[in-house]
Parts: C-alpha cells; structure tokens; sequence
C-alpha cells in the first residue's frame, strides 16, 4: 500500500508556519484526539502503531511527518473515518475547539517517571536551552534567505511573465477541468516540501500515490503560483477536492497542486529538488522568465543566489543541531517511559477507532 505523507508545519523565513487548523475545524472533523506530552513520551511512537492498525484494517491512512525530524510523527489522519490524531505540543499547540464531542486530550506525561526524571532536571534544562536557542539561530538564516530568494522572484516576475502563465493555465484547464459542478469543491492544504535537518525534503511519492499524470514546472524563481492559482480557482469551481501545497519559504504562494480524482498533479521542480521521473507534460516556467531577467546582469543574480543558497545552509545546519540536542533530549527521558503502556494505550485506541 502506497504511503501518504505530508507536513502540516514548515520552518519558514517568518519562523515556525503552522496549518495545523486544517485538522482541527470541527465542522470538517469528526474526531479528533490530541496528544500531550513532552519529548520522549511516545508520542509519535503511538501514532505510528495507530498507522499500522489503519492499514491492517484496510483504511486509508493519511501520515503527518514532523518538520523538524521527518523521521517522526506529528500526526495520522483516517480520512474515510473523519479521525485524526495529532501532537497537540509546541511549536503546533493544539486545544479542543469542541471537548468531548469532537476533541479528546490524551496525556501521555503519565507515562513517566517523575521521581526518575528529577535526577535529570538540571540536564534536560540545559539540553531544551540550547535546542531552542538552534531554532533562534536557524530562523534568522532562513529568514535571509528567504529576503533574497524573494529579490529573486521580484526580478523574475512580471506583467508579460503573468500574462504567459495565465494563457498556459486557461489551455490546461480547458484540457483537464472539463466536468460540470456538481457539488461545490473543496481544498486541502498540505506542505509537500519542507526545510529539515536534511535540507529541502519534497515527498515525491505523495504526489505518484495519487497522480498518474504529473505536469512538471521547472522553475527556480518561484513564479508556478501564477499558473497554479488559476488552475486551483477552476477545480474548486468544476467540484473537485483539491490538495494545495504551499512553497514553504514563502507559504503564500503555492508550489504543488494535486487533483486525485483526476489523478492530476502539477509539481514545481528545480535542480535542488528534482522531479527525477518522466513527466506527463514538461513546463519550462524559467524559460518564460527569460525576457525580464536578461534585463539583469549575470553576475548579480548569480551572487544573490548564492548568498541566499549559503544563509538557507547556515539554517540547516542550526536545524540539525537542534535535531541532535532532541535525540539527547529524547535519550535521557526514554529510559523513564513505560512504553508498554504507551503500546496499550495506542491498541485500545486503535479499537475504539476502527470499531
């Protein structure tokens, strides 16, 4: 069965940028379970054993990797079921909107032991300082970064460029969205990409489990949301869902955008992260570009590129700092977790969601 991943969170030149709202509406959401708890608890050790009984049980499973640690949960959603569970802790704090009929605390502190972790409080506050104070640092780099790459997109843009996208996007519109609405659409947000410990992460394989057909859009100044927004307006209009991925260094403006009951998607690809897989149509959005940005001298984009590409590993490296800081964080309190009690509490959740 093919994985669905995303991020609900991105580590963006504004700091720490959350869509967490898009599974704690309880207008779209049944129920929904939020986890407390601090580091090490079992948090994500839980939702990945609920992940597994999902699967075992033949439902779809939807996996919210952290952008911190792609390597950990922050949330699973059960789409047929209208559940989710989340981490419901900084920096995407999560409250009930609606206790007890929709949201559910569970408290998975109770887990440890306190008397054991008390021998521990001097470390694990010096640890969680110097944790915090990588992010401070990382977000300053990033949010340089983030002013270049936003020079960048500035020199590209312009009104012939936004009159080329909107012509493209009219002719794959009225080649794709053909269908009369038959029922008003409806758009999910979701990171694709996401700024990690391992650098830029795109999760290709979200995009191949629901598209057959992916139009690629080789872009490296950011411009596909001209094209994209259009094409999202019109599946809204025509009743189809819709999955709009934000670009994270910039979450205003989109950088992917999946139809799966088209099996469609449009994917922004550039050297540093590549679509890698023979496309159904091929885009070249830089090439648009051309006639704004021969307008500038070579060595000034070429410079502010690489600046911006420096500052953007300068943050990565204070993210994996803070990624190495958890793992000791995580080291000194898993020994103090009655992880059997979390697996006891993950499996009688699991029947009380799937019965």
């Amino acid at each position: 069965m093919s994985q669905i991943q995303y991020f609900l969170g991105a580590n963006s030149p504004t700091g720490f940028y959350s869509l967490y709202d898009e599974i704690s509406d309880p207008h779209r959401i049944g129920r929904l379970y939020i986890l407390k708890g601090g580091p090490g608890c079992g948090k994500s050790s839980l939702m990945r054993r609920l992940a597994r009984h999902g699967e075992a049980a033949g439902r779809r499973v939807h996996r919210i990797l952290c952008s911190g640690d792609p390597d950990s949960l922050d949330g699973v959603i059960f789409p047929d079921l209208g559940t989710a569970v989340v981490d419901g802790t900084a920096p995407h704090v999560g409250e009930a909107n609606c206790p007890g009929a929709v949201e559910t605390y569970l408290d998975l502190s109770r887990f440890y032991d306190h008397a054991a972790l008390q021998e521990e409080k001097d470390r694990l506050l010096e640890l969680s300082a110097a944790y915090k104070d990588c992010y401070r640092q990382a977000y300053r780099c990033i949010g340089a970064a983030g002013e270049l790459r936003r020079n960048l997109r500035e020199w590209a843009d312009s009104a012939e460029l936004r009159g080329k996208l909107q012509k493209r996007a009219a002719g794959v519109i009225a080649r794709e969205l053909k269908r009369s609405p038959k029922h008003p659409g409806h758009t999910q947000r979701r990171f694709l990409s996401a700024l990690t410990h391992r650098g830029m992460l795109t999760l290709w394989d979200t995009v191949s489990a629901q598209a057959e057909r992916v139009y690629e859009l080789s872009d490296s100044f950011g411009t596909a949301h001209h094209l994209l927004s259009p094409i999202l307006a019109a599946a809204e209009a025509a009743g189809y869902e819709a999955v709009a991925c934000p670009d994270p260094m910039c979450p205003d403006r989109l950088a992917h955008l999946i139809l799966p009951e088209l099996s469609l998607a449009f994917v922004t690809s550039s050297s540093e992260q590549p679509w890698g897989k023979r496309p159904y149509r091929h885009l070249r959005l830089d090439a648009m570009a051309e006639a704004t940005l021969k307008q500038l001298s070579r060595p000034r984009l070429r410079f502010t590129r690489k600046v911006s590409d420096a500052l953007l590993a300068d943050g990565v490296s204070n993210l994996a700092g803070a990624k190495e800081l958890h793992d000791q964080l995580e080291g000194l309190y898993n020994p103090h977790v009655d992880f059997t009690g979390v697996y006891e509490t993950a499996d009688a959740l699991a029947g009380e969601i799937f019965s």
